[in-house]
This record gives structure tokens, sequence and C-alpha cells, in this order.
């Protein structure tokens, strides 16, 4: 409000309190106790089911441009979370590795699974939990972004330009799924895993996500004979065969593991693969039993 209004409103009210003017009918004489209280500020939140041309880790608000997902983008903000507890009265956001991280991942999780109909990791996806920038937290902003992204390939964690929502991404023919595979291998490291269809020869083929135990990174990457263990656990739910000492002469297994961050953060989803390399495979082997997978 300006104060030279202010100013020759005062005025006029005692020019006409001097003149002994009446107030007119419907009125009190008070210019003030009508009017409604101003709205408290309110903190920007950001918007779900939009996208966005690029991907971010901080969610700066000079940086907002949301698009319809019909236009090419790179990240689907699916769901928007609110950081509570002792993280929310931090003077800064949370860092990695934090409690208060760990927790928004855990939600991310749990709402882009929900949205894409499976466990997000046994598709090319990729999930970015997106902070709100210094500046806002410090004036009150508490929100969390779960950002999804369509990745190029297993080997290739860098997010394509894509049209359309991920909504149901791994449901029905889910073309974005794993299936099968032709990995590259050299002194038994996996150079690269090439997708084919099940239906033509390969040798390897992705079974599930198996939930490794909640250790830090060094102690999960020096066990990796445990982390075997528990992808022929699924080996054997996948294919119907038992899950015994034969297991390991039916069938291999090789395994893809979350980044050293992403682990700090929460992420325990170990990709796990079936893989025989003396013989190639035709057809999935879902349900194939010990017919499909016999002891070699």
């Amino acid at each position: 409000m300006r104060r030279c209004w202010t100013a020759i409103a005062a005025g006029a009210l005692a020019a006409l309190a001097l003149a002994g003017c009446g107030a007119p009918a419907g009125t009190d004489r008070n210019l003030t106790d009508d009017w409604p209280a101003p709205a408290a500020p309110q903190a920007f939140v950001p918007a779900t089911g939009v996208c966005h041309r690029g991907t971010q880790d901080v969610g700066y608000l000079t940086a907002y441009n949301p698009l319809d997902c019909a236009e090419t983008h790179r990240a689907e903000t699916v769901h928007v979370g609110t950081l509570t507890g002792a993280e929310a009265d931090r003077s800064t956001p949370p860092r990695a590795g934090s409690a208060g991280i760990r927790a928004a991942r855990a939600e991310c999780d749990r709402k882009v699974n929900e949205v894409v109909g499976a466990d997000w990791r046994s598709g090319r996806l990729g999930v970015t939990v997106v902070l709100p920038s210094p500046a806002a937290w410090g004036g009150g902003a508490r929100w969390f972004r779960c950002d999804l992204s369509e990745y190029t390939s297993l080997d290739e964690s860098t997010a394509k330009a894509r049209t359309g929502t991920l909504k149901g991404a791994l449901t029905g023919a889910a073309p974005l799924a794993h299936r099968c595979f032709n990995p590259k291998v050299s002194a038994d490291d996996v150079r690269e895993m090439v997708p084919v269809a099940c239906t033509s020869r390969h040798h390897a083929e992705f079974v599930g996500v198996w939930q490794a135990p909640d250790t830090s990174y060094a102690a999960f990457t020096r066990d990796s004979l445990r982390t075997h263990k528990g992808c022929r656990a699924l080996i054997a739910s996948y294919v119907k065969v038992p899950n015994n000492g034969d297991l390991q002469y039916r069938a291999g297994s090789i395994f893809y593991h979350p980044y050293e961050r992403e682990w700090r953060n929460g992420n325990r989803g170990v990709q796990c693969f079936l893989w025989v390399s003396d013989r190639n495979l035709t057809r999935s082997m879902r349900g194939a039993g010990t017919k499909g997978l016999p002891v070699t």
C-alpha cells in the first residue's frame, strides 16, 4: 500500500470529522477492521506428474521449468515428499548418506515402484532424489522430488531423451524391462551386457533384484560370494529348480550392484542374472525346471 494514499485517507477522514458528517449507512467508522488478514507466505513446492528437459540433484527454483511429458524430456517427477523429524531441523539440506537422504530414497523407491508396476531396477530406469537448494532450505523448503528417467542401457546409466510418461513402464509387454542378454566377458569381468530377444541365442537372463544386507559398501564389495548366493536363490526360484549344491552346475550368476554413492544413500538393490557359458539358450528360463536347466 502506498504511504501517500494512507496520508490522503487520514486527512480526508479528519476533514469529515471536523465537518461533523455522520458515517454512511452500513459503515461503522472503522476503516481497517473489515479487511481480511494477509495470507501467510507459502513456500514453493514442485509439482508431481510433470517432466523436465534434464536431470538434476538440486532443485534450484531458477532452473525449474517443468514440461508436459508429451514433450521431449529426460526426467519425470513421479512423487514429491516432505522431510520430517530431526533431518528437517537441520540448517542445511541433508548430506549424502545421511538419515534424511536414506529416508527420502526409501520413499522414492516405494512410490516409483508403484508407478512403474515393478521394482524399477528390473528395467532400464534410474531414480534421482532431488533436494531444495541451500537458499530454499534456509527459507523453509523441506520437500524432496522423486525423478524417474529412462536409461540408455544396463551398462550406461545416463538419462535418455524420450516422450511420454513412464507410468506402467514395467507392466505388460514392458519394452524397458530387462530380459535376455549376451555378456561380453574378459578375465571374469563383465564388460558389457548386450540385450537380445529371448528367442534368439543368448547366455544370460535377468532373474530379479536381490536386496543386500545393510552393511558398509566396503563390506559388501569384499563379500561377493554372499551376493552370488543371494542371486542363486533368485535363479532357483525363477527357473523352478532346487536351491542346492547342484545349482552351481546348472548356471552361473552375474550381478550388477549400485555405485558407492547410491549405496550410501540407501540403495541396496542388486540386479541378478543367470549365466550359462557352455551352451546357447533360445528361450526364457522362467519356470523351465530341471529339464530346461539341467546339471552339466
